[in-house]
């Protein structure tokens, strides 16, 4: 008997990829297919069975789905089809006992939930987890062991730590719980080390005490240990302010002063006071390239325990020491990181190449913004910087005061910031930023809100109220994981500065409530809701009013459960990486493919302008200032620019508008650069024969990830290890800005 498919079209048999459950990108079978419909076309009467064409017809029916569809399918939309295919044959029986088939399997994978993902992720043959962190190489041990262990977590969590309702409204991508892998661990999310408390009464390191630094570079030394120790107790990001570093160039400039006097006298050299001044301030310069090229290449080459270099941020703000000496001293830091930052750091080629970390933040304010102000020339270099290897980001300190109740401070890594201190949380009154960190985030998907609608207002409302206080309940169930913990599981964070100083034993609830900690909800797809329920951009008069008016609503939310709980919930616009294809997976899954909403790999991150639509620079960062302020735990814009290094002068413009009218924005260029052929333009996102997106150099056609260094912008931080399909074609689909 001739074999079932061999009659069907040749070209069915030449399809796309297909995820499996454990992550694992195969190529599509179409006999898997038939041969499970074979197996339940057998267990039921013959008068009831499919003959040999209607099982060849429904699954030529699934194939031409499969072959429709833009992206890998999932495993599980599969059996959806095959189940409707047989249906469509009204072959009713044979379905019934195909979804038996299926739920008896479903419940044998739940019996052990975690061996065939870790096995997966061991033959590196797991696709989403390969690309679910842009700066994590998943081939290496120490990200692999990270990974095992997140499994684990994951499976704890889904199965013992979370209620069921929250574990659903996850896995439908209805809301995101976010570093599920980490929550069987009491750790927390992200903060703003205090380094100066730290460097100045020391801290304690592997049970080593280390005293206050006597030079600015061994304080740049102990700086990259506390670091790299934070990152290893914590899942989210770090941010530190070069001004605590700032102080320590005096101290190294009377050490090397009385150096250079004593060597001059032992010698019988001069001792005129011009000639000492100018060794003086040549052996600083010195130090200080020293202590910022150690701070640079330590933070890259570190491997923290979860398998990437520390997510760090440094802050760059003179107004934060005071006039004089001292704010000329971190002048002098600042402008020798962004000369090195524009420098780059070599790869294994020895080529030039654009790091990811640390991100940095340059602070635009009046003695810097202008021409005739003090440190402008800090400026140009920083817009040299950007042009070059896409940092610094700008915050607005003159937006920030207004915003943040007249402070200025960093966020959070990349973009998660502590809401304002009205309260005083430092001595004697003062208003405290360092020390204080994030408790964790939960988004909810605004798209799905819209979808389940229907398009109806009305139900909106009700359902987007449904989903808040679901969020609200995920939001507890973090800060309840948090409870309870002893400062000793982390003793860098709790007990020796980097966030508090903490006895042993001492738990550390009271730093969980009254403002001192924060809790974000996050959103996602502000843009893609809208043309759900009016049929048009957020970008509209009518969709712009629409859209605030659902960011009001999150806010009042946030400010309600403040009051009764006085923990400080607050609105974030998430920076999705993997969940961007996540959501939009899951939408697709639920609704189909509709036009604008569902039918892209990703959907849009926050209150973003979609990356198609067209709009420039300036109007983009005007409209994205008010959705931006009204998301307090953070938010982050950008305006995609082509390569910008010949024309400073507009990105300076561009600075300047920052300064007058957004908090905090970036500009996106590209910094690339393809082993095979030495090509160093833009490397191209073209699709394979199976309509799956890959990087490819123009000039020589290279397609090998390990020959391509491709750097570029995607969640408010650089990434270099490439991205999910989902992400990929979102980056592919932007347009520029300017």
């Amino acid at each position: 008997m001739q074999r079932m498919g061999d009659k069907m079209d040749k070209e069915l048999l030449i399809m796309t990829n297909v995820i499996k459950r454990n992550g694992k990108e195969v190529k599509f079978d179409i006999y898997k297919i038939i041969h499970a419909m074979e197996k339940a076309n057998k267990e039921v009467a013959p008068v009831y069975q499919m003959n040999e064409y209607q099982i060849q017809a429904a699954a030529e029916t699934v194939a031409k789905k499969i072959q429709a569809s833009s992206h890998a399918v999932n495993v599980e939309d599969i059996q959806d089809m095959v189940e409707t295919a047989i249906m469509e044959m009204r072959a009713y029986e044979v379905a019934q006992k195909y979804v038996r088939y299926r739920y008896k399997r479903e419940m044998a994978r739940k019996a052990n939930s975690t061996d065939e993902d870790i096995l997966a992720l061991i033959d590196q043959a797991n696709e989403e987890l390969k690309q679910e962190n842009s700066n994590k190489n998943p081939v290496i041990n120490s990200t692999q062991r990270d990974y095992m262990a997140g499994e684990v977590s994951k499976d704890l969590t889904r199965r013992l730590l979370l209620p069921e309702d929250i574990v659903k409204a996850h896995e439908e991508g209805v809301i995101h719980f976010h570093d599920s892998d980490y929550y069987a661990q009491k750790e927390h999310n992200c903060d703003l080390i205090n380094l100066e408390d730290m460097l100045q009464n020391g801290t304690v390191i592997s049970e080593t005490m280390i005293e206050k630094p006597h030079s600015f570079f061994t304080a740049c030394n102990v700086t990259t240990q506390i670091v790299a120790q934070v990152a290893s107790n914590q899942y989210g990001g770090q941010s530190f302010t070069l001004s605590h570093l700032a102080p320590f160039v005096d101290i190294s400039r009377q050490k090397i002063r009385e150096a250079v006097i004593a060597e001059r006298k032992e010698t019988g050299e001069s001792m005129d006071e011009d000639i000492i001044a100018k060794i003086v301030n040549r052996r600083l310069k010195e130090e200080i390239k020293s202590g910022i090229q150690t701070i640079q290449y330590q933070l890259i080459t570190l491997m923290t325990c979860n398998g990437q270099a520390p997510f760090v941020t440094m802050f760059m703000y003179l107004d934060e020491v005071p006039e004089g000496k001292t704010r000329e001293d971190l002048a002098l830091i600042i402008e020798e990181v962004l000369h090195q930052r524009m420098q780059g750091v070599k790869n294994e080629k020895g080529v030039w190449i654009t790091p990811a970390f640390p991100k940095l933040i340059y602070v635009l304010d009046e003695d810097n913004i202008s021409e005739d102000a003090p440190y402008y020339h800090l400026t140009k270099l920083a817009a040299q910087c950007t042009a070059k290897r896409m940092v610094p980001d700008y915050i607005s300190a003159k937006i920030m005061r207004e915003y943040k109740g007249g402070d200025v401070y960093p966020c959070m890594g990349c973009r998660s910031f502590l809401t304002e201190d009205r309260e005083g949380l430092g001595e004697n009154g003062a208003h405290k930023y360092y020390g204080r960190f994030n408790q964790g985030v939960v988004t909810i998907n605004l798209v799905d809100v819209a979808c389940s609608s229907e398009g109806n207002m009305d139900s909106f409302w009700e359902i987007l109220e449904e989903r808040l206080e679901l969020c609200h309940k995920a939001l507890r169930l973090r800060h309840e994981r948090l409870l309870g913990t002893v400062s000793d599981v982390a003793p860098i964070l709790w007990q020796h500065g980097a966030l508090a100083r903490l006895k042993k034993g001492e738990k550390i609830d009271k730093l969980l409530y009254n403002n001192y900690s924060t809790i974000s909800l996050g959103y996602a797809g502000l843009y893609e809701m809208c043309v759900r329920m009016l049929g048009k951009s957020h970008t509209t008069e009518e969709g712009r009013a629409f859209s605030l008016k659902v960011m009001e609503k999150l806010n009042d939310s946030c400010k309600k459960w403040r009051e009764e709980e006085k923990i400080s919930y607050s609105v974030y616009g998430t920076p999705m990486e993997s969940t961007t294809y996540k959501f939009a997976k899951a939408l697709k899954k639920r609704f189909g493919t509709i036009p604008g909403v569902t039918d892209k790999n990703y959907i849009t991150n926050s209150y973003h302008v979609h990356v198609s639509e067209k709009i420039d620079a300036f109007s983009k960062l005007a409209f994205e200032a008010d959705f931006q302020k009204l998301s307090p735990g953070g938010a982050i814009s950008y305006v995609e620019v082509p390569n910008m290094q010949n024309n400073i002068p507009a990105v300076l413009s561009l600075m300047h508008f920052i300064y007058e009218n957004i908090m905090y924005a970036e500009l996106n260029t590209k910094s690339d650069y393809c082993c095979a052929c030495g090509y160093d333009g833009e490397i191209q996102i073209v699709e394979d024969s199976y309509g799956k997106l890959q990087w490819r150099c123009p000039n020589c056609g290279n397609e090998n990830q390990d020959q391509l260094s491709v750097a570029r912008r995607t969640c408010g931080y650089i990434g270099t290890q490439f991205w999910n399909q989902g992400r990929t074609q979102e980056i592919k689909d932007r347009v520029l800005h300017l």
